[in-house]
């Protein structure tokens, strides 16, 4: 593994192990810290639907307002994410790494601190600013230290992410929801870390990452007419759409729905929503390595139509199956996000940096909307409503059919 040097004149030279290609093909090393500062990116926004319960009672919120929480934070998340990766794929800016992580600091700590919805509302859109610097930057780094193994690398970031989405949900249930909202200023310690981290990793990339990302080419692509990429690109917003709109359901509602429709006390249920964000990561994982062996689209097409049954029948299930079947949702549903990812950059091949700040904004924008979409229905219909429709999303996998190859031979 490479040991991030602080050596400054190291930056014109690559030690013996980076000039023999072979031996450093895939760093574990970058792509473990970029996963690891992306759990801590991830928990810390995680915490934040997970104390919606907290917020509605404090501040006698409605559906719709905790909707339009979601919805400030996915927006500010998802809106720059796309410039910030097409200005650092022309004008590589590594060190936004930590600089986006200091103002998701400043945000948490307005939101310990919030004394009414519109101070929440500016806090969520600090943290979700934070957000749109990391995930684009982040994501080129893990690609540039892929040593062509994309998906894994993808989906080692990735499950980062999911990681701390997991956690984020037992972090509330412990530490805040039992001692009040001040304690949300506990997670300036994560973002502290994070920042360490990515520090180091933006020297990394600074000196090494470009060469490295060179020397390791991806397989031959097809060449793409204009109307072929377009094509492609509208079946995976739709496949977006799909994906994030249901997990939107799950994960910003599933406690309340469990709460109302089975009596779970809250604790129990954040719990639940643990078990069900756990699964997500797990599925993730597992996702970019099977990508990288078998195809994207076989990957997308195993993860769409497998999880259709079991969306199908969670309305109607009693409390145990609905865990499980939440869990089976989560694994499967989720396998598809590094194979998605890595489709679309090899859709638009030389701008990683922007296709992962489409693909990621499209996701917080995607799951923002959804959220205050979702929190209104809820408000007018009830959420078992809401859920009894969220079952037909995945349906919208056949639009699989639609996605042009890309690679000429697959690896």
């Amino acid at each position: 593994m490479t040991r991030l040097s602080s050596d400054p004149g190291s930056a014109a030279t690559l030690s013996p192990a980076d000039k023999s290609g072979q031996a450093q093909g895939f760093l574990a090393s970058i792509v473990g810290a970029t996963a690891l500062a992306h759990g801590c990116n991830d928990m810390i926004q995680a915490v934040l639907p997970s104390i919606y319960p907290m917020l509605k009672a404090s501040f006698s919120l409605s559906y719709t307002q905790i909707g339009l929480i979601s919805l400030v934070y996915q927006l500010t998340a998802s809106l720059l994410q796309p410039w910030v990766g097409l200005y650092t794929d022309k004008h590589p800016k590594p060190f936004l790494l930590p600089a986006g992580m200091g103002v998701t600091l400043l945000g948490i700590g307005l939101l310990a601190i919030a004394g009414n919805f519109l101070t929440i509302l500016a806090a969520a859109a600090l943290v979700g600013v934070g957000s749109s610097t990391f995930h684009p930057e982040a994501s080129r780094v893990a690609r540039m230290a892929s040593g062509g193994r994309f998906g894994t690398a993808q989906s080692a970031f990735q499950v980062g992410g999911n990681a701390g989405s997991a956690f984020g949900p037992v972090l509330a249930a412990l530490l805040i929801i039992p001692h009040g909202q001040l304690s949300v200023a506990w997670l300036m310690l994560c973002a502290l870390t994070a920042i360490v981290i990515l520090t180091r990793v933006s020297r990394w990339s600074a000196r090494h990452g470009h060469q490295h990302m060179i020397r390791h080419g991806s397989a031959p692509l097809q060449k793409m007419s204009k109307g072929k990429m377009v094509q492609a690109l509208v079946v995976v917003s739709v496949l977006m759409f799909a994906k994030f709109t249901y997990i939107a359901s799950l994960s910003n509602y599933f406690t309340f729905y469990l709460v109302q429709r089975f009596s779970l006390p809250l604790e129990r249920a954040q719990m639940c929503l643990f078990a069900f964000l756990a699964a997500v990561a797990i599925g993730t994982f597992a996702g970019g390595p099977i990508g990288d062996r078998i195809g994207r689209k076989a990957v997308v097409w195993l993860s769409f139509l497998g999880v259709i049954p079991f969306a199908l029948i969670l309305p109607h299930v009693d409390l145990l199956w609905t865990v499980v079947l939440t869990i089976i949702i989560g694994l499967v549903l989720s396998s598809a996000f590094a194979a998605l990812v890595v489709y679309a950059q090899e859709v638009v091949p030389g701008r990683p940096g922007m296709v992962a700040g489409i693909m990621f904004g499209t996701m917080f924008g995607v799951g923002g909307l959804a959220a205050a979409g979702l929190g209104k229905l809820a408000d007018m219909y009830g959420i078992d409503w809401v859920y009894g429709l969220c079952a037909f999303l995945p349906l919208l996998g056949f639009a699989t059919l639609f996605m042009p190859e890309t690679r000429s031979k697959q690896k």
